[in-house]
């Protein structure tokens, strides 16, 4: 079975899959704005400062990492989630970042 562009991206740029899931946690975990964007949406009252989007506090997993690397079927929101997780490394490592369709 011949590689994805997903696990072929990996190896030519040297990123380990465990590094993805940290990166991704860290970028993804619920923070204290973020819980209270959503206690201001549940209680219909006004955030100060300019309106965001809360993250979602869904890292990507494992089982989602082995589904992208062997071919399996991916969610969109996963797929921007495991974008912006590289895109992350990819600055730290000074290399230009990519879109979606160069990874999927």
């Amino acid at each position: 079975m011949s590689a994805t562009k997903f696990a072929t991206f990996l190896a030519d740029k040297k990123i380990d899959s465990r590094r993805l899931l940290a990166v991704s946690h860290s970028l993804e975990s619920l923070q204290v704005e973020d819980r209270a964007i959503r206690l201001a949406k549940r209680t219909k009252k006004e955030v100060a400062g300019e309106k965001k989007k809360p993250r979602s506090g869904r890292p990507v997993t494992q089982r989602a990492l082995n589904a992208a690397t062997t071919g399996g079927t991916i969610s969109g929101p996963m797929k921007t989630r495991i974008l912006k997780a590289i895109n992350s490394i990819l600055e730290v490592k000074k290399l230009p970042v990519v879109d979606l369709k160069t990874l999927f």
